[in-house]
Parts: C-alpha cells; sequence; structure tokens
C-alpha cells in the first residue's frame, strides 16, 4: 500500500504565506513526478505545480513567482510554499505522485486534500 499524507492547511488572510507538505509512505521503489493540484468550489480540478524526479518545476501562470514547490528525496516529500496568498487561492489542495512499487506498473497517487482558505 502506498499513502500520501498531506498536511499544513489552513485559514490565512490575504498576503500571508503557507507551507504545504506531503510524504509518501509504504512500500515502493521509485517516487517519479509530484505534484500540487487544487479544486475550488464549483470549478474543475487544477495543476497548481509539478516537479519531476530530476528537480523540473512547472507553475500555474496565476501563483507564477508567489508559490514555489520542491521535493526532498530522502523523505519522499513534496513541499509547496505559498506566498502572498490570495483569496482566489483558496481551494482543497491535493498532493500528487507518479510513484513505481515492485512487481508493478508505475500508478498515480493522490492524497486527501487539505482546505487552504484565504480570507480577511
Amino acid at each position: 500500500q502506498v499513502q500520501l499524507v498531506e498536511s499544513g492547511g489552513g485559514l490565512v488572510q490575504p498576503g500571508e504565506s503557507l507551507r504545504l507538505s506531503c510524504t509518501a509512505s509504504g512500500s515502493f521503489l521509485i517516487v517519479n513526478d509530484m505534484a500540487w493540484y487544487r479544486q475550488a468550489p464549483g470549478q474543475q480540478r487544477e495543476l497548481v505545480a509539478n516537479i519531476s524526479i530530476d528537480g523540473i518545476t512547472n507553475y500555474l501562470n496565476p501563483v507564477k513567482g508567489r508559490f514555489t514547490v520542491s521535493r526532498d528525496h530522502a523523505k519522499s516529500t513534496v513541499y509547496l510554499q505559498m506566498n502572498s496568498l490570495k483569496p482566489e487561492d483558496t481551494a482543497v489542495y491535493y498532493c500528487y505522485a507518479h510513484i513505481l512499487r515492485l512487481l508493478e506498473a508505475p500508478k498515480d497517487y493522490w492524497g486527501q486534500g487539505t482546505q487552504v482558505t484565504v480570507s480577511s
């Protein structure tokens, strides 16, 4: 079994910061791409940022310059540092990882989601 466990969401005021963390646990060989998605009420889930196994990153245009995705291979953890938060960043944030397990084809895994609310 593989689980992605997220932490770090909460309620903040506009302009403040939050750091999300997501750790993969269980039995696996390689964690390939990792990413953060978000879904606001009534909207589709969208990719916020991703990071490859080689550390190459991509960002959703509205978060460029404010959010930073990083990972710690030794801890199988991905982070999302969110600065200068805006009310439009309010959403449930989901962690994603593409993981290879022994004797299986690589698969997609998702975290349970963590709520981020930006409001004054």
